[in-house]
């Protein structure tokens, strides 16, 4: 078996737990509701073609459940307090925020920055890596992960994607693996997690330092730990699109104090006298590094608070996605990104589902259009392919420039992922009517084709 079959589980054929046949006769019983709905859906005209839409919810409250982020009047509460502060209390928000961070994530040391670019910054510079390095990063990513690297003289290595995931695929790492590397980035695509185990196991195998990019996970886990406590080092984004949202706003994790007190004083000059006597760091007293990259009193506070409610808005926006994608991944053609069971995902900005036009019969564009058409918030799922860009193909930029191939499973995410939009707010009604128009659409599959 592969590694990846492991995740599989295997029961014997000829040997049924009473587990496997309640799971299949459950399965038997959904499928035929699934096709007495199908069947119904079949005779209601797609609302593309003149039909009532199967999305009857109010279109205000439609709006409200998506809308992010959700700030309540706590949010604003604190906000309006900082403003009437003394302006040196203000900035008692930042260390606070780093301390219950790095509680919140099993952490030994976190440092706040004004966003995740800025936390990018500080955290190549802790590197300590010499010009020349490579490090190896997904095409599939947020351009400011790759492209910051040039500023300490780092040459990116793209590394594909696993079509099962759109995450980190470390196959692809190790068959481009070479004496310059000397770290691997991972990102959790979308909330869900890498497979950290083999990442892990596959660096210190060959000597290589673990950045990872948990910008779109804040809260996510596996084994029972948290997204940016299994590397080295670690970044995450509190940009307003993002799972704890604090307008702007970033933060670094760090597993050796070494890493952080660098981070630190590149872009804070309060920092030295706040270090131990025997920090090399501490002499830069009054200067720091240079930068100034501390973040915004006004973001901290905000994601103070916003950490208080992660785990619930987390659970929540997972259970509703649960509920709807247990029954339309059902459907000839649709799936979600496959999470192991040990694995806990959370969702960052849509529900990404993957759509195969050969077994559903019909295009990702007539699928996204009728569903449009039903109500469903929808759209095509093309991300950024950062080997695609111009900067990469231009040395004067590059201590060296970077080698661009052809990265297949990135190229496939891209022609099959689709966006629906995540439902903030607990909202069963709306649940059961995005099914609705799911098995409506799939009803007319024929039509559509």
């Amino acid at each position: 078996m592969s590694n990846k079959d492991e995740t599989m589980t295997n029961t014997p054929s000829n040997s049924p737990s009473r587990r496997s046949f309640m799971k299949a006769t459950g399965a038997l019983a959904a499928g035929v509701a699934l096709t007495g709905r199908s069947a119904a859906g079949a005779q209601e005209t797609l609302a593309r073609k003149g039909g009532s839409p199967a999305v009857t919810f109010p279109a205000d409250r439609h709006t409200a459940v998506m809308k992010w982020p959700q700030y309540e009047p706590e949010d604003r509460e604190i906000v309006l307090k900082i403003l009437d502060m003394d302006i040196g209390r203000m900035y008692d928000h930042l260390p606070q925020l780093e301390k219950e961070w790095c509680e919140h994530n099993g952490v030994p040391f976190s440092k706040a920055h004004c966003n995740g670019t800025a936390a990018l910054h500080s955290m190549y510079f802790a590197t300590g890596f010499p010009p020349g390095t490579e490090i190896m990063v997904p095409s599939y990513t947020f351009y400011s992960v790759v492209v910051v690297m040039r500023f300490f003289g780092y040459v990116p290595v793209f590394i594909d994607i696993d079509p099962r995931t759109a995450c980190f695929d470390v196959e692809d790492a190790a068959r481009k693996l070479n004496k310059n590397v000397k770290a691997i980035g991972p990102m959790h695509s979308w909330g869900l997690p890498c497979e950290m185990d083999r990442i892990c196991a596959f660096a210190k195998e060959h000597g290589l330092m673990v950045l990872e990019d948990a910008a779109h996970a804040h809260g996510a886990s596996m084994q029972g730990k948290k997204m940016g406590a299994w590397g080295d080092m670690a970044i995450f984004s509190f940009q307003g699109t993002k799972p704890l949202p604090g307008i702007e706003g970033g933060m670094g994790t760090y597993q050796k104090r070494e890493h952080f007190e660098a981070a630190s004083v590149f872009g804070e000059y309060r920092d030295p006298p706040t270090l131990p006597a025997d920090s090399p760091y501490r002499k830069y007293v009054g200067t720091a590094l240079g930068p100034k990259l501390r973040i915004h009193p006004l973001g901290a506070a905000l994601a103070r608070r916003q950490l208080t409610v992660l785990d619930q808005r987390n659970a929540l926006i997972a259970a509703q996605v649960r509920q709807l994608n247990d029954r339309i991944c059902r459907l000839p053609g649709l799936a979600e990104p496959v999470c192991r069971k040990d694995q806990q995902r959370v969702y960052y900005s849509s529900n990404v589902l993957f759509f195969d036009e050969g077994k559903a019969g019909f295009s990702r564009k007539a699928m996204v259009d009728a569903l449009k058409a039903e109500g469903v918030k929808i759209s095509s799922g093309d991300y950024p392919e950062q080997h695609k860009n111009v900067i990469y193909t231009e040395a004067q930029w590059w201590h060296h420039k970077p080698v661009v191939q052809e990265l297949p499973g990135t190229t496939k995410i891209n022609a099959v992922a689709v966006n629906v939009g995540l439902m903030r707010v607990e909202a069963p009604e709306l649940v059961d009517q995005y099914i609705n128009a799911f098995e409506k659409v799939w009803a007319h599959r024929k039509e559509l084709a």
